[in-house]
């Protein structure tokens, strides 16, 4: 699907321009496409972190044209479950979309996400994943990869970054029975939109909850130039690093393969947040990968 065929198949454009997002902000791109792609009869939920913070105006004004509720960092999902069946009740039928961060997904608000999977509520939830607590300056979460330079796992003499991989949040959301799993990136927005449209229609069937953990390149907190965003996207992906898949009906389907792998430090060396690694600390994530494929 080319860019033109894609903006073909956005329903409104519902967010203002003009925002306080950082220039390059991966989580602005994955949200806008998201809200056009569900349109209009959708409701937002945000918790506090970079969109929910950047989208709420001085004046207690929203920058986005659907309703939009925001909740409390810990309870991130919950809220959700109460808004569908409200709508029920009412015989309105909407999309509920949470479009949270990693902080308020993998870590506070985990009991809560793993909860709606296993009641088999019908919302939509969407983790963009910066890889850190961007909002209040780059603090490590159950997200940031190995390796990585925040404010909580520092580097020096006697310090070397994050010294633990990263969870696996799609498929601790699979096994909590959510009945629909993906991944999605930002370079491949053909493949994100019809994920989501993939999620709308689970929802809508009732089948139970929809799940999308999408990457979103943070420039400020992974010290990039904020041009490179959709270019480091892409080398995540073609590194093997990022994958994308989807989960359905208890069958796993990647949906893009790299034909050649690019090596990892080419998707590292981009950011200065992994500038203090060692060559053993590149072969490790490298082998990691690896790994991570043959699973």
């Amino acid at each position: 699907m080319m860019a033109a065929a894609l903006e073909k198949e956005m329903r409104g454009d519902l967010i203002t321009r003009g925002g306080p997002l950082c220039p390059g902000c991966g989580a602005a791109l994955a949200l806008t496409y998201a809200l056009n792609a569900l349109g209009e009869d959708t409701v937002l939920l945000t918790t506090p972190g970079c969109v929910c913070m950047n989208t709420l105006t001085f004046d207690m004004q929203t920058l986005v044209k659907v309703p939009q509720l925001f909740t409390l960092f810990e309870n991130a999902a919950a809220p959700a479950t109460g808004v569908k069946r409200g709508l029920d009740q009412k015989g309105i039928e909407r999309n509920v979309l949470c479009f949270m961060g990693d902080g308020a997904t993998v870590d506070l608000g985990l009991g809560g996400v793993t909860g709606v999977a296993e009641r088999g509520d019908p919302v939509i939830y969407v983790c963009y994943d910066n890889e850190a607590y961007q909002n209040t300056g780059n603090q490590r979460s159950g997200s940031t990869p190995y390796g990585a330079f925040s404010m909580t796992t520092p580097t020096g003499r006697n310090a070397d970054g994050k010294r633990r991989f990263r969870k696996d949040m799609p498929r601790i959301v699979a096994s909590s029975g959510a009945a629909y799993v993906a991944t999605a990136s930002i370079a491949y927005l053909n493949d994100y939109v019809r994920k989501i449209r993939r999620a709308e229609e689970v929802t809508r069937n009732d089948e139970g909850m929809a799940y999308i953990h999408i990457q979103s390149p943070c420039p400020t907190g992974w010290r990039f130039p904020s041009s490179d965003t959709i270019k480091l996207a892409r080398l995540a992906v073609q590194s093997g690093i990022w994958q994308l898949y989807e989960i359905y009906g208890g069958e796993f389907k990647r949906n893009l393969v790299p034909r050649e792998k690019v090596p990892v430090s080419e998707y590292l060396g981009l950011q200065r947040r992994f500038s203090h690694l060692t060559e053993e600390q590149v072969e490790t994530i490298q082998r990691h990968v690896e790994e991570s494929w043959s699973e």
